[in-house]
Order: C-alpha cells, then sequence, then structure tokens
C-alpha cells in the first residue's frame, strides 16, 4: 500500500460526497479514502458523540480524522429510517458543500432472526434503512446530478444477498430479511444503473465479504471457521473509490466484490490516512 496522504488536487477535487453510516467501520473507511482524493465529505449516521450507541466510533471523530490530515470534512447526524431526515441530510449538504457528486449508501441496521420469529417493526426498520433510504436518497440527488449530467451513486451489498445453495449449513443464523435487504438493492442498483447513464450517472454496487468493523463484531460473525475470509478494510474503501470516479459510460450497473474488482483494474488498495 502506498503512503497515506490527502491530495486537495487529487482526481476528487471540487466533489462533493455524502457517505452514510459514517461513524465507524467501513463507511468511515470511504469518507476518508474519498477525502484523500480532494473530496469535501459530508458523513451521517445516529451516532454523532460518545455515548451515543454501545459501539465504539463517532461522526466527530470520522470528521476529525480527516481533518487532521488536511482533509475537509463535516458531519450530519441523521436518522436514515426518518424521511425528514433524510431530506434534511440532502439540503443541509448542498447547502454547506454544493449540490452532491457521489452518494455512497452504506447504511444499514441488521437484525439475525429466523422468519419464524421475525418482528414486524424490526422487518420494516430494516427494509426502510437498507432499502428504501438508498432509493430515497438516489431521488433526492439524481435530478442534480442529471441537470449537470454527472453524479455517482455506490451501494454497499453483501454476500448475503446471493441465493442460498443446497446443501444448506446447519444452523442457520437467521440472515433471510438481511439477504433480502440486499438482493433488492442490488436490483434497484442495476434497474436505475439502466435509467441514468445516458445522464452521465454511474450506479454501482460494491460487496465487502467479511470485514472486521465493530458491527460484525456485535453479531459474533468473526470465528474460528471464518477468520480467514476476513478482508481488509481498505480493499473496500478503494473498490468504492473506484467506483465513484470510473467512466459512467462504461463502469456502470456493477455488482463487485472488493478484492476481484482491484484485480480486475490492476490496483493495489491504499493505506487510509
Amino acid at each position: 500500500m502506498s503512503e497515506p496522504r490527502i491530495d486537495p488536487n487529487g482526481t476528487l477535487k471540487g466533489k462533493v460526497a455524502l457517505v452514510t453510516g459514517a461513524s465507524r467501520g467501513i463507511g468511515e473507511a470511504i469518507a476518508a479514502r474519498l477525502a484523500m482524493e480532494g473530496a469535501r465529505v459530508v458523513v451521517s449516521a445516529r451516532t454523532a458523540e460518545d455515548g451515543e450507541s454501545r459501539l465504539p466510533g463517532t461522526l466527530t471523530e470520522t470528521v476529525e480524522r480527516i481533518r487532521k490530515a488536511g482533509g475537509e470534512a463535516t458531519f450530519i447526524k441523521a436518522d436514515l429510517a426518518q424521511a425528514a431526515d433524510r431530506e434534511r441530510l440532502v439540503e443541509q449538504t448542498v447547502a454547506t458543500y454544493g449540490p452532491v457528486d457521489i452518494l455512497v449508501n452504506n447504511a444499514a441496521i441488521t437484525y439475525f432472526i429466523p422468519v419464524q420469529d421475525f418482528p414486524e417493526k424490526r422487518f420494516k426498520l430494516m427494509m426502510e434503512v437498507q432499502v428504501y433510504a438508498p432509493f430515497h436518497l438516489a431521488q433526492l440527488v439524481l435530478p442534480s446530478m442529471k441537470e449537470r449530467h454527472t453524479g455517482w451513486i455506490v451501494n454497499i451489498s453483501s454476500p448475503a444477498g446471493i441465493h442460498p445453495k443446497q446443501p444448506y449449513p446447519p444452523g442457520a443464523r437467521g440472515g433471510t430479511v438481511y439477504g433480502m435487504c440486499k438482493a433488492a438493492l442490488e436490483r434497484f442498483t442495476t434497474g436505475l444503473a439502466s435509467e441514468v447513464q445516458q445522464d452521465g450517472v454511474a450506479v454501482n454496487v460494491v460487496s465487502p465479504g467479511l470485514v472486521d468493523t465493530p458491527g460484525v463484531a456485535v453479531h459474533g460473525l468473526i470465528n474460528e471457521a471464518t477468520k480467514n475470509r476476513v478482508q481488509p478494510i481498505e480493499y473496500i474503501a478503494e473498490a468504492v473509490y473506484q467506483l465513484a470516479s470510473g467512466d459512467p459510460k462504461t463502469m456502470t450497473g456493477r455488482v463487485d466484490y472488493a478484492e476481484p474488482l482491484l484485480k480486475e483494474l490492476g490496483l493495489t488498495p491504499s493505506a487510509l490516512v
């Protein structure tokens, strides 16, 4: 990996990037990577300060990380389960930095419960945050992107979106609803890509695989059976950057796993500031 630094004259100079779910983990890493290329980054999540979540990481810390390295970033606290918060998030982003050039839909809330026992309230919450929020945010940023004939939307998915195949492993973890959300997100991505390619807007998916983040840890997804599949977070951040800066005429409508994408492009991930 190359030495990490902020390049104010990088390939994203003058671009405005909005990254959701960026108080920790993958979202924080993506925000840092985009800032390294000169983007002005708005990060959003429900956790702005210490004590607001049981998980480590805050929006304040993400912004401080970027600013300390010489980048430009600010945060807007928002609950993406609320339509008014989604609208306010885009409005305040535009008021702060200007129209959104890059939208990264990373925010998620996940429960692993078998279908028989899955509460309706949690089902609707997962669908709202993981499916409708990316849909709605895209609706909010697309008019400006289409008017300016430029824009990139990157949705963060998961291998959970792939249909299970027999023989089914014993002791299923109750990931059916999570898989439904990610499958829907991927189909939304390819459909939207087909609608807006002629408008100069690219829409893609990055599927991270298994990454050691606070959210993954709380669900106990890394164990003896899975530890060899853990992927460095830099791979996901790099893959998102590549899809958030590629030519919309050719790099759109893709559902990519981070490491194979980088191999295809002949790239190694940059270290993060």
